[in-house]
């Protein structure tokens, strides 16, 4: 009888998600037979099967395959949200002195790069989720993208509405591909200013030193991740507070204005926020004598990306 190799293959991907399919590459043993790796997760317990796939859902493919950059040449570029937050019914939350200048500086800037912008004021929480269900069960096949951004308190994990906490995926969860499938393989773009904790960033001082010195199968139907082709960029990191000037505007979103401003159609956008991140870090800092605990602090802004291609807010032609 032949031995047969125990061992795994070397060529075994360890994903954290089950796939079905059977890997292309395969691994033969020493009598000649095929062994086909499936690959396996890395999570504990059993999966949840709430979101199974669905062949009855189809979405049109927006660009090659492996086309580099998103198709940013649809009729429309697409709906910028704004949600608004300066008063609240929670007793313990102050009003953010300074939102308004972030929405109107940020309602021009969205509507330069071509935006459809509609502003929502001081909403309660279901009033929030209605509207949010609504845009998604629109048809976005002539849109670019979709753009959410939502000005508000928070804490680590939460946001405000007016009349009570929730968690970002309240929000998002309504455009995966699988929700909201004339949105698939498009960029799902949510901008978010608020605090996630209440932790203070001191900054370090840096002393100056010495100077250093196209696939052939690319048009074939295929499947994409319900969760693909998102970016979530928060104006700080998890656990720390997020600043406001009250005249001229959070940090993050008067940084954010003037990259897509200056430099909205000449960058993709992941450059353009690390020029973000780089102006919140370097150009800004609490100023807040009164209270020496707060004075002189810093912030540093924080991205979560799912894209998967460059995205260009490139000039709309006329239809």
């Amino acid at each position: 009888m032949c031995g047969v190799e125990t061992t795994q293959p070397a060529n075994m991907s360890m994903p954290d998600v089950v796939r079905n399919e059977r890997n292309k590459e395969h691994a033969v043993d020493d009598c000649g037979n095929e062994n086909l790796p499936y690959d396996v997760n890395d999570a504990l317990g059993s999966r949840k099967a709430n979101e199974p796939f669905d062949a009855r859902i189809k979405a049109r493919m927006p660009v090659d395959r492996y086309a580099s950059d998103y198709n940013m040449n649809h009729k429309r570029r697409g709906l910028a949200l704004i949600f608004n937050h300066e008063n609240f019914d929670v007793p313990q939350l102050k009003a953010r002195a300074g939102t308004n200048v972030d929405c109107e500086n940020l309602t021009a800037t969205l509507k330069d790069l071509d935006f459809d912008v509609r502003v929502y004021k001081d909403l309660k929480l279901r009033d929030l989720q209605r509207e949010i269900e609504r845009v998604a069960q629109m048809d976005h096949s002539d849109a670019d993208c979709i753009l959410v951004t939502i000005l508000s308190h928070g804490e680590l994990g939460y946001l405000y509405a007016k009349d009570c906490q929730y968690r970002l995926d309240v929000v998002w969860s309504y455009f995966t591909a699988n929700h909201c499938p004339s949105l698939a393989g498009k960029p799902k773009l949510f901008f978010v200013q608020a605090c996630q904790g209440d932790q203070l960033d001191g900054g370090v001082l840096l002393s100056p030193q010495e100077r250093t010195e196209t696939d052939s199968s690319s048009a074939m139907s295929y499947k994409i991740p319900t969760h693909a082709d998102f970016l979530i960029a928060y104006s700080t990191i998890p656990g720390f507070y997020s600043w406001r000037n009250t005249q001229k505007g959070s940090w993050f979103m008067q940084s954010l204005c003037h990259e897509l401003n200056q430099h909205g159609r000449k960058y993709d956008l992941m450059t353009l926020l690390t020029f973000v991140t780089q102006r919140v870090a370097y150009d800004f800092e609490s100023n807040t004598p009164d209270i020496p605990l707060m004075h002189q602090q810093k912030q540093i802004p924080c991205t979560t990306t799912m894209l998967t291609r460059l995205l260009r807010f490139s000039e709309k032609k006329a239809f």
